[in-house]
């Protein structure tokens, strides 16, 4: 036998395991590096996050990403080789942080890797069914496991779409078996580049938990901060509480069929992007306004969306609470819009006893970990997802 293929059933025969969880979102920030204990699998799953951090990515770096990324039209050459190249970037930062933990990489059952999207295109959101559902991360998990030397499991969405899915957003699995509550039900908000949330009602409900894309998070401020200004966001939304929210280009960027729809849906900056932006300004005839003043209406354009999604999601319910993670969560101004919405309802991921930042990392930790020890029935109560086990495993050696 081969002895990667031994300490695999090693691995899903063990009590607990030692996974690290990697995210890389549309935000293109950093990588998030989460070293988990996860012990059982299903809805007995226990997850203790041991360490956690977010290493930067250089600008040359994200500039070689940005050159295919949500992009149709894009130099092939670059595209094939950036799999592998994302690949050694983020096995070289896995590797910097086990030093930095004092943790060698041999105690490290597998590596959890989402990869960095850089298309999402279900037919929903393009209108071409033509061809079916896709959604492309770059990432070789070959490269990461043979650098590393740790068995790497990747390539999450693409079991999603096989079994019949859109590819996204997959949050709902981890949340489901990790944060589902008896006493109240949740909305779990998640402001990355595209603002999501899960809907997980009370155990005892006939209520369905679901996931669903809401809209823009932060990928339109970022990209207007990074055309504008040259820089990679709005730090303490300092751009935007200079501005005045304009009514009338909001009203624009509110008129687009994606935000009628019903859940679940998906979307990415394919859709809301600067292209976006520039025909909302154009429809509104507002061509003089000030960038201070975009980056408030903006800001205010991702906080409604999420607010209009989450009392749409919530009609009728009138015990819930919202915990929010994702790098939204450090913006002043779009958290302050977001509890004038929910005065009472809205707090950090904190609560719940996991970093808010760290929060999509382990939940990738726990889809790995359902990939090596779970059973696809433990997720079959969450509404229009497949009920399987994701990710491809790459072995080291």
């Amino acid at each position: 036998m081969n002895p990667s293929i031994a300490k695999l059933s090693d691995i899903a025969q063990k009590e607990d395991r030692l996974i690290i969880g990697l995210m890389s979102g549309t935000s293109l920030d950093g990588l998030d590096i989460a070293l988990c204990k996860i012990k059982g699998n299903g809805t007995s799953t226990q997850l203790d996050l041991l360490q956690f951090d977010t290493m930067e990515y250089q600008p040359a770096f994200r500039q070689w990403i940005r050159q295919v990324f949500a992009k149709r039209s894009i130099d092939q050459q670059i595209l094939c080789g950036l799999n592998p190249y994302i690949a050694q970037v983020h096995a070289d930062l896995i590797i910097k942080a086990l030093k930095k933990w004092s943790i060698q990489p041999q105690s490290i059952d597998a590596i959890a890797s989402h990869g960095q999207t850089v298309f999402h295109a279900p037919q929903s959101l393009t209108g071409d069914i033509s061809l079916p559902n896709s959604t492309l991360q770059l990432g070789d998990g070959d490269h990461i496991a043979v650098k590393t030397g740790i068995i790497c499991i990747s390539d999450f969405r693409q079991k999603h779409l096989a079994a019949g899915g859109e590819g996204a957003p997959l949050a709902a699995y981890g949340d489901y078996l990790l944060f589902s509550s008896a006493n109240e039900n949740r909305i779990l908000l998640n402001i990355g580049g595209i603002s999501n949330f899960t809907f997980l009602p009370k155990t005892d409900s006939s209520l369905k938990a679901y996931a669903t894309d809401l809209g823009p998070g932060n990928t339109m401020m970022n990209q207007f901060m990074e055309m504008k200004f040259n820089l990679e966001m709005d730090k303490d939304a300092e751009i935007a509480k200079k501005g005045k929210l304009h009514n009338g280009l909001l009203q624009e960027l509110e008129n687009n069929h994606f935000l009628t729809l019903g859940f679940p849906k998906t979307t990415g900056p394919e859709l809301f992007n600067l292209e976006y932006l520039n025909m909302a300004i154009s429809k509104s005839g507002l061509n003089d306004l000030s960038p201070e003043d975009i980056m408030a209406t903006l800001n205010s354009f991702s906080a409604q969306t999420m607010i209009n999604g989450i009392r749409k999601a919530t009609d009728g319910i009138d015990d819930f609470r919202i915990y929010v993670s994702g790098g939204g969560l450090h913006n002043p101004l779009l958290m302050e819009q977001l509890r004038q919405g929910f005065p009472s309802q809205v707090t950090s991921f904190n609560d719940l006893g996991l970093n808010p930042d760290a929060k999509e990392a382990c939940l990738f930790a726990v889809l790995a970990n359902e990939t090596l020890s779970g059973d696809p029935y433990s997720v079959s109560r969450i509404q229009d997802s497949p009920a399987v086990c994701m990710g491809k495993i790459s072995l080291p050696y």
